[in-house]
């Protein structure tokens, strides 16, 4: 038997449900209104600096923090501190914090664990980390994100362009085979490096089977006078074709003002202008799509994740030619093979629909670091898989270490 209900108990369950729909309306509407709060007519946008504009690796930056000021005119003002040291780092990103930037981006790895602090300290600002990897280990915040261009991809095209070169040698009796030397001047012995060096001698190795690569390290992300001194060292050791991975033209000069019959492939910028009948070809990441985005989701309340594209992981971000994250530039006509223009499109075609294994052959790796960690390369390994920064780590056997 149905029991009815009394006046007052439908009373009571009116009242009840009008104020539970009331309660709904007003917090959809504080919902709306805090996501209304997020968005900003107008950001300030700070940028830390390494370098400044006569290293390529920072003008490579400031290239990109044009196009943002150019793409928001006066909806984003900007600050910059340009030729930080890792030691002054904490200051430098507390003065930017202190002038009111909303969002901060920062291009040394150096400085990531500084700027995760700050982060942590100011949850109301966005900091962007460029090439660094810890944005997805503890401790996570919102609002410190890192991201790269997957720079393995023009590192291999470069190499590939470098290769044509070397086997135009060849088949000239400019030089033999057992001459086809590539010298590397290289940073450090990190992952970001010993991955962008394989990939080129990879790339190298496509063309001309039998070309060797000596790698010399610096030590230094941005030394002028040892990075030329060096890649002259190596020009004279027989090598006939320099590339770099180190923040200075110094190379490319040393290739320039050599004399000899010897070429270069740069980075982070076009070598045309101090190397104009020596350099092959150039190639960077361009970070003006991640740039841009991170500056609209900030000015439109949105996670910089969602607007930025590529491959995401977590608060890190990564992408390569497809999304023109990644650049090769300048083809110096002058000098480089005939067929290079046609076999480069044809490779960045393959590379953007993922047919071509870069780190894959008949090649065993070693990590410096590590005598016990190797790698047989039979089994391919794919870079930049899991996180936007490099990861492969080993020194293949057949490059060889030169030790200063």
């Amino acid at each position: 038997m149905t029991k009815k209900l009394t006046n007052q108990q439908i009373i009571v369950m009116v009242t009840f449900l009008t104020c539970a729909l009331l309660l709904l309306i007003v917090l959809v509407g504080k919902s709306q209104l805090l996501h209304e709060k997020q968005k900003k007519e107008s950001i300030k946008v700070g940028f830390l600096y390494d370098g400044d504009e006569s290293t390529p690796y920072t003008y490579n930056f400031i290239r990109s923090q044009s196009d943002v000021e150019l793409q928001f005119g006066a909806r984003v003002t900007t600050v910059v501190r340009s030729n930080v040291t890792v030691e002054d780092c904490e200051t430098m990103l507390n003065e930017l914090i202190d002038e009111g930037c909303d969002l901060i981006f920062c291009n040394s790895y150096g400085f990531g664990e500084t700027t995760k602090k700050l982060a942590v300290q100011h949850p109301d600002i966005q900091f962007c980390q460029a090439t660094c990897d810890n944005a997805n280990t503890e401790p996570v915040v919102s609002n410190y994100h890192t991201f790269m261009g997957e720079i393995y991809e023009g590192r291999y095209l470069a190499g590939v362009v470098a290769g044509m070169k070397l086997k135009e040698m060849i088949d000239n009796d400019e030089i033999t085979e057992r001459e086809a030397v590539v010298g590397y001047v290289a940073a450090f012995p990190y992952a970001e490096v010993i991955s962008g060096y394989t990939a080129f001698f990879m790339g190298v190795r496509r063309e001309v089977p039998t070309a060797t690569m000596r790698v010399k390290y610096t030590n230094s992300w941005s030394n002028y006078n040892l990075e030329k001194e060096y890649a002259s060292q190596m020009i004279e050791e027989g090598c006939v074709l320099i590339s770099q991975h180190s923040d200075t033209n110094g190379p490319a000069v040393a290739c320039e003002e050599s004399g000899k019959n010897v070429f270069h492939v740069g980075y982070n910028k076009s070598m045309l202008d101090v190397a104009p009948t020596t350099s092959l070809v150039s190639c960077r990441i361009n970070w003006t799509p991640y740039m841009t985005a991170a500056v609209s989701a900030v000015l439109d309340g949105e996670k910089i994740e969602n607007e930025t594209g590529g491959h995401v992981h977590g608060n890190d971000v990564g992408a390569g030619l497809k999304d023109n994250w990644v650049q090769i530039l300048d083809r110096n006509t002058l000098i480089v093979t005939e067929k290079t223009e046609e076999k480069l499109q044809s490779l960045i075609t393959e590379m953007e629909n993922h047919t071509i294994n870069v780190y894959y052959g008949n090649y065993t790796g070693t990590d410096p670091y590590d005598p016990t960690d190797t790698i047989d390369l039979t089994q391919p390994y794919q870079e930049n898989e899991n996180a936007s920064a490099p990861s492969f780590h080993y020194v293949l056997d057949d490059v060889i270490i030169v030790e200063d």
